[in-house]
């Protein structure tokens, strides 16, 4: 396990202590209000089936998102967002999302549907192409491609899964074909399967931030079945299973073919939840706590509840300010300021953080840190003999002080193992820029990356409450807590001293 302890870090263990204002306050108190107990009632609701996966702008992220809400305002933290002059808890986002509309192949006068013996899988708006004349190009290598003439028609070829798809497009660039038909599937019955998975996915569309183009780019491609492949080729399909296995072509009279693309955008509604805790003599500057609260919905009956993904971060963030708000009400609230915030549209791309940093409610530049929330309820295969450890990611990054806060902190309260393997700035993983934190990071300000790693339940059904290592949850919550205790009480603001990315 690679750690980083400076020896600053020892030194300044001795140096925390509450600043002005908190000389009689004892955090500890406060932070012994994080409960295990509590953990299991607010993951027993926030991953419920009733939550039904929390799908970003579905009926379960609505669900969860008043339920927050709602625990927001039980601890008395005030609504920050600005809606049409009343005041809400709700940033309000539009999404979008380009979708499927009409669209089909015409093979031998045979109109046939996307999703119903064919799957359309690039290009968006409306394109119209008729009587294209088809290239078959084997399976797609360098050599089956080589000295085709494709340019301005259909080329025609096997694939081997996803991957190869991406390759043999890229390989099939420079003859500028008008189209991409690719046979994905060894036979009928796989590439049914297959087309009803992208079904589910393709009708949903990928979520941005920014609303579409509905025009053509040009870059179309279907995937179709073995048997229409044949068709097309105008041979049965062993004589043309043979053709691509030998790479020759010889003796086919491919139809020729004609296609239409169109698409449609999708809106979609969703909300981060923002909770505001004024300080007191420096509440000008901020300290931002963020997890993000959607996941990834359902498998057809299947919930994918999300226990861990991050119900973990959203009930941390809940639990964390209870203890600054009970704090408060005895007199001992915050001199800066601190933003609750639990985001949406994570899954989507960091979407909810991303649309925060653009249209912040607060300034940026009085941003002082963000403590970012994302999977820390349970032990990954690298510490089954020890969980008691936390992943950091980012404490370094842009501020050596707020590395030293954070270990000195973990060294005075938590004594957790703090390890930075996915710190490490060549980890092919590249966590630093995966979850909300990295919104906040991109703009210069100093983050912490909170995790524990993957494990065999990720982005499944099986991610349930039941699995939770609540005993170590709740040791981790109180970590941060402690970290933004000290960085909302401290005398100075952390200082930025190393370079961001691109500076």
């Amino acid at each position: 396990m690679k750690k980083l302890i400076p020896i600053l870090s020892l030194i300044m263990l001795w140096c925390i202590a509450p600043a002005s204002g908190q000389q009689d306050a004892d955090p500890t108190a406060y932070a012994s209000t994080i409960e295990e107990e509590d953990f299991k009632d607010l993951l027993g609701i926030i991953a419920s089936d009733a939550m039904e996966g929390r799908e970003t702008g579905e009926r379960g992220q609505k669900m969860a998102a008043a339920f927050i809400r709602a625990e927001f305002e039980r601890l008395g933290l005030t609504p920050p967002v600005d809606d049409n002059g009343q005041k809400s808890y709700y940033q309000k986002i539009t999404l979008y999302a380009a979708v499927p509309a009409e669209t089909y192949l015409t093979v031998d006068g045979e109109k046939i549907s996307n999703f119903e013996g064919m799957v359309h899988v690039g290009g968006a708006g409306t394109r119209e192409v008729n009587d294209l004349e088809v290239v078959f190009g084997g399976n797609g290598s360098e050599e089956a491609l080589s000295g085709l003439d494709a340019e301005g028609k259909a080329l025609l070829v096997w694939v081997n899964g996803r991957r190869e798809q991406q390759a043999v497009i890229e390989r099939s660039g420079e003859l500028k074909p008008a189209v991409m038909l690719m046979v994905p599937a060894a036979n009928d019955e796989e590439f049914n399967q297959l087309a009803s998975r992208y079904k589910s996915y393709l009708m949903n569309g990928r979520l941005r931030a920014e609303k579409p183009e509905a025009n053509a780019d040009g870059n179309d491609s279907f995937l179709i079945p073995p048997s229409l492949a044949a068709k097309i080729l105008g041979k049965d399909l062993d004589k043309v299973t043979q053709a691509v296995e030998d790479g020759k072509l010889k003796g086919f009279k491919p139809e020729e073919i004609s296609f239409k693309t169109s698409s449609a955008i999708r809106e979609v509604e969703t909300e981060n939840v923002l909770g505001y805790m004024e300080g007191t003599d420096k509440k000008e500057e901020l300290v931002i706590l963020t997890a993000h609260y959607d996941h990834i919905g359902r498998n057809g009956d299947e919930i994918n509840n999300g226990a861990d993904d991050d119900g973990s971060g959203t009930t941390s963030i809940i639990e964390i300010a209870e203890a600054f708000s009970k704090a408060k009400e005895e007199g001992n609230g915050p001199r800066r300021s601190i933003l609750f915030m639990t985001v949406t549209g994570e899954e989507k791309g960091l979407l909810g953080s991303g649309y925060y940093a653009s249209n912040p409610v607060f300034p940026l530049e009085n941003t002082i840190v963000d403590l970012n929330i994302d999977m820390i309820g349970r032990i990954d295969p690298a510490h089954e003999e020890d969980g008691k450890y936390v992943y950091l990611v980012g404490s370094n990054r842009l501020s050596t002080e707020l590395h030293e806060i954070s270990e000195a902190t973990n060294e005075k309260y938590t004594k957790l193992s703090l390890d930075y393997t996915y710190n490490d700035e060549n980890h092919p993983d590249r966590i630093y820029y995966r979850s909300d934190h990295w919104n906040f990071a991109k703009n210069n300000i100093p983050i912490i990356f909170y995790f524990t790693g993957i494990h065999e339940d990720y982005h499944r059904p099986t991610d349930t409450a039941d699995k939770i290592n609540y005993d170590l949850l709740t040791i981790r919550a109180r970590l941060v807590f402690y970290t933004a205790w000290e960085l909302a009480n401290r005398n100075e603001r952390i200082v930025v001293d190393v370079k961001a990315e691109g500076e």
